[in-house]
């Protein structure tokens, strides 16, 4: 590991290659210890000078700070690349991007005392305004590292969060959004001083007793009152509007409509699919978590069965806790699928990755045992060894890319082999002033014989539990 000059320029070092540590067993070397490298090609480029004013203006200026803890260099600098693309997606310049090797973070200042104070120096060399970890900081890493670095420190949870308060637009997506930072709020507040009376008791004060004592912690502990009202006050609206999409799925259960959500990494192009496959005219933009609010579209098979298309919000590695519960109710979605199409970006560096971090929400969410096919998009751009090492692993997979069309098709026919079909036999004879029930056979089910007699239509057909009561009364001998 070697240590840079800090006031040299992001842009100086993309060049620089480090190679790979070695460490013996768990004990890391001194000079592994005491670096904090540079991750190359973490800038943001920008040419325009009108562009880079208006840009000094409306956005914040970062560094990113990273503690590699275990695991390959490379899967270190793809952490710290994704953090670089949150944050560029929140509306922020990244500078620079520092990563440190411990065995585990400082609990005071996460980096230790010592690379707080270069981190510093960094930070004072870029012209940066904020700092933001790879990790979730505790109240009192973040209040120590903020003491040392004099700038604001926020950590990826905070920073995923503020991406999702910016995407949301459906009063569930923002109830759901104020909910999760809430949630992570409550236990980081803090300030004294002017803000606060803090009690003075005894002999404080000037050896003054009674008299001399304040009104206690009356600021944090009313905005505590008020955040825990808010919390219990977003839970009562979510459940009630958790109610009314349970009732919209409750309905296509009970007709019997297959449903496929769509899941997977974010910026993997779930919406893209979805677009795809129903036209359904969803926004589609090359940024992390472009869609929040669950859109349900209407589809067929080719042999004219009718399906539900869910497309979901993004997963992420990490993904906050508080956002896993607070989406839960829209995530259950998955839960209840007879389908999930796990999307993974093909040309990502790590996908397997990618693929644990989905299955891992999934899991907590009860999804685990819905059907899964892996989609792998973005073939047009992907290594094909990368393609071919995913094939190897996953038995259920299939390649396509939503930009060029290819794979689509191939896409379609296996949805229709997936999803359940009918199951019932029945064998009935319709009167001609029937043709309700045969246009549903038809519709919903999957017809083996028909035929047109003098006293109506005799059908035999496989169809779903509700459609053979309605039958009963038709049926025929056998």
């Amino acid at each position: 590991m070697r240590d840079q000059p800090w006031a040299a320029s992001a842009a100086a070092l993309d060049d620089v290659t480090y190679d790979d540590l070695a460490h013996d067993g768990e004990q890391l070397d001194r000079e592994e210890r005491a670096a904090l490298r540079r991750v190359a090609g973490l800038s943001t480029e920008l040419q325009d000078v009108t562009e880079v004013e208006y840009r000094q203006l409306r956005l914040e200026r970062v560094v990113l700070a990273g503690v590699w803890t275990s695991g390959s260099v490379d899967d270190a600098d793809n952490s710290l690349r994704e953090l670089a693309a949150l944050a560029e997606t929140a509306g922020s310049t990244v500078l620079a991007g520092l990563l440190q090797r411990r065995d585990q973070p400082d609990p005071a200042t996460y980096l230790g005392k010592g690379k707080a104070a270069e981190l510093r120096d960094v930070v004072v060399a870029e012209g940066a305004d904020t700092v933001i970890c790879d990790g979730e900081l505790s109240p009192g890493q973040r209040r120590a590292l903020e003491d040392v670095v004099k700038v604001k420190v926020i950590d990826r949870t905070a920073l995923i969060l503020d991406i999702f308060a910016q995407h949301a637009k459906s009063r569930e997506g923002k109830a759901q959004v104020e909910l999760a930072q809430l949630q992570y709020l409550l236990p980081r507040l803090r300030g004294w001083g002017e803000s606060m009376s803090r009690q003075a008791g005894g002999r404080v004060a000037g050896g003054e007793g009674i008299g001399s004592r304040g009104p206690g912690e009356t600021k944090i502990e009313l905005d505590r009152r008020r955040i825990n009202s808010r919390i219990a006050k977003l839970k009562r609206d979510i459940a009630t509007m958790k109610t009314g999409r349970d009732t919209k799925r409750a309905s296509r259960k009970a007709h019997g409509v297959p449903s496929v959500v769509i899941a997977g990494y974010t910026n993997a192009g779930k919406s893209s699919l979805l677009n795809r496959l129903t036209g359904a005219g969803v926004l589609v933009e090359n940024q992390l978590f472009a869609t929040l609010d669950p859109t349900v579209r209407r589809a067929h098979t080719p042999d004219g069965r009718v399906y539900t298309l869910a497309d979901t919000v993004g997963f992420v590695r990490s993904l906050p806790h508080q956002l896993v519960e607070a989406f839960r109710s829209t995530l259950e979605e998955v839960a209840d699928a007879d389908l999930v199409l796990h999307v993974v970006d093909g040309s990502h560096p790590d996908p397997e990755g990618q693929i644990s971090a989905v299955r891992e929400v999934l899991a907590d969410v009860g999804a685990a045992t819905v059907r899964e096919l892996i989609v792998v998009n973005k073939a047009d751009a992907a290594d094909p060894e990368v393609i071919a090492r995913l094939a190897r692993h996953e038995k259920h997979l299939l390649v396509v890319s939503c930009r060029t069309g290819d794979g689509i098709p191939a896409l379609v026919e296996q949805i229709a082999e997936e999803l359940p079909r009918p199951d019932v036999a029945v064998e009935v004879l319709l009167p001609y002033d029937r043709g309700d029930l045969l246009h549903r056979i038809h519709a919903d089910g999957d017809v083996l014989t028909s035929e047109h007699i003098e006293s109506g239509t005799a059908v035999t057909a496989r169809v779903r539990p509700d459609l053979a009561a309605e039958l009963a009364p038709y049926a025929t001998a056998r």
